[in-house]
């Protein structure tokens, strides 16, 4: 059996690549029962994540730790076991840290494909922690961003960031004022551990995608309900954004959404079943809610590389 470090897996996914991977198997035959999740302590979620098709059946787990900052540790971490369908076999143990955030950073490029305008050249990211880079670089591989401005509720952390985006060649500058940020955006990404509000209605100028990742529970949000219900709304799946959507579910008990408009899946996208954007005018918004899909199809993709 072969194991992945996290550089391995680093190494095996490039953004781009990793998207079209991602596309095709939202277009192919995946079963993802609906993952597990345990409230292991009031700072700990463990989440237990299957899925299979014909060739490969794989199983990853992930702690989400809200209290590791201070332990100098990251707060999601994860590992993956890879197995060969056809015979039972396990074929790889990979790093599930570095795969969650590659693939992660990749849905959400993928749907921008769909969603996000095609001159999309400014992105704005709401929060600087460990997926930040990646989502930068992963909508960079899919539309021409040429800006990228940082907001985090601690400085220091975005502009940290903006220093890595510099090394990877894009210009990037931390900033502290969101609302004039949102004003230039054309991409605001969501990847913060908000539990309320950070992004507004009232800042999201015409033709944004908004593209949420941050939360993870149905009681936790990043936008307010009128972000939500100004936005023609997709979803990475029905079952986990009828499950852990919050910022889609919060919305809607306060009346200014329903989730019966939501406009389509990650899956109806890529196999052209429903449209996405119509107009440079309209806002769009895209929320995550993670499927054992996209790690599957990333897991497979770090085995044959």
């Amino acid at each position: 059996m072969k194991v992945f470090s996290a550089s391995d897996v680093a190494r095996a996914l490039p953004y781009r690549p990793l998207v079209e991977a991602l596309r095709e198997a939202f277009r192919g035959e995946v079963t993802t029962p609906h993952r597990i999740v345990g409230e292991t302590s009031d700072t700990s979620t463990i989440l237990v994540m299957p899925a299979w098709n014909k060739a490969y059946a794989g199983i990853k787990t992930v702690t989400v730790k809200t209290d590791n900052e201070a332990r100098g540790l990251p707060s999601i971490q994860g590992s993956y076991l890879l197995i060969d369908n056809v015979t039972g076999t396990p074929l790889a143990v990979m790093d599930g840290t570095e795969l969650t955030r590659r693939r992660t950073a990749a849905a959400a490029a993928l749907a921008a494909d769909y969603l996000a305008r095609k001159n999309a050249s400014t992105l704005v990211l709401v929060g600087a922690g460990s997926l930040a880079t990646h989502f930068a670089l992963a909508h960079a591989a899919i539309r021409p961003i040429k800006h990228v401005l940082i907001y985090n509720r601690t400085h220091d952390k975005a502009v940290r960031v903006a220093r890595e985006l510099h090394a990877d060649g894009l210009a990037a500058e931390a900033v502290t004022d969101l609302q004039a940020a949102m004003a230039k955006a054309d991409i605001v990404s969501g990847v913060t551990s908000a539990t309320g509000p950070v992004i507004k209605g009232a800042w999201v100028k015409p033709g944004t995608h908004i593209d949420l990742t941050g939360s993870y529970k149905p009681t936790a949000r990043e936008t307010d309900a009128a972000a939500v219900g100004m936005a023609r709304v997709y979803v990475d799946t029905y079952e986990g954004a009828h499950a852990e959507a919050g910022d889609l579910l919060l919305a809607q008990s306060e009346g200014q959404f329903s989730m019966k408009n939501i406009q389509g899946d990650l899956a109806q996208l890529c196999k052209g079943v429903v449209q996405g954007r119509k107009s440079d005018a309209e806002v769009t918004l895209f929320k995550s809610s993670g499927t054992a899909l996209e790690d599957l199809a990333a897991a497979a993709m770090v085995y044959s590389h």
